[in-house]
């Protein structure tokens, strides 16, 4: 529930923080009770593990966070503050459409996003509990901003810019992808049970 006051977030930025605060408690449910070797398991050559996807996530976030940082200080230099609710424009609302679950389009990560080879499971988890931690921090430095007119560069495409809000929504979109390809991976047949 959203505390109201002074310190109150607004109601869109308090429900992308719990969304955050979701997707990190489904993944230690997931992947906390793993052993190393479930979490490293590939069900094919070419097919990330467990571990893998939320490595990818962790990569997305080193990435994307420094550009939110960005968008977030561009706004508040500029003054684009705002109470919401917000209507975020159709691109930033494909991106989240595009790069959401179901997975409907298969996207290749660029390099940069890819998940580093290796990493073992408490290194994973430790890092994505404390991506998401800094998402809800950037939420609270967007709190009285505009969402959809504060901008953020792709990390990709400098020159794609989307709103605020929808790259908060894009990265809880993305994490729910990845996070359903995990699962995908402990349901497909030949998963070691221990």
């Amino acid at each position: 529930m959203a505390v109201s006051g002074p310190l109150a977030l607004a109601p869109e930025i308090d429900e992308f923080r719990m969304q955050f605060e979701r997707l990190s408690a489904e993944a230690d449910v997931l992947a906390a009770p793993l052993t190393d070797s479930q979490f490293a398991w590939r069900p094919a050559p070419n097919v990330w593990s467990l571990g893998e996807c939320l490595d990818h996530l962790n990569a997305t976030a080193r990435m994307y966070l420094p550009v939110m940082d960005e968008g977030i200080a561009e706004a508040i230099r500029r003054g684009l503050y705002g109470s919401g609710p917000y209507v975020y424009n159709s691109i930033g609302r494909l991106l989240v459409y595009v790069l959401g679950p179901p997975a409907r389009v298969r996207v290749k990560a660029p390099g940069e996003f890819l998940p580093a080879p290796g990493r073992r499971r408490h290194e994973v988890l430790a890092a994505f509990r404390a991506y998401q931690v800094q998402y809800i921090d950037r939420l609270r430095q967007a709190n009285g901003l505009d969402l959809a007119r504060a901008r953020v560069s792709s990390p990709v495409a400098r020159w794609l810019r989307i709103p605020l809000g929808s790259s908060f929504a894009l990265m809880i979109a993305h994490e729910r992808r990845h996070l359903a390809q995990a699962r995908r991976v402990m349901d497909t047949p030949g998963f070691p049970r221990r």
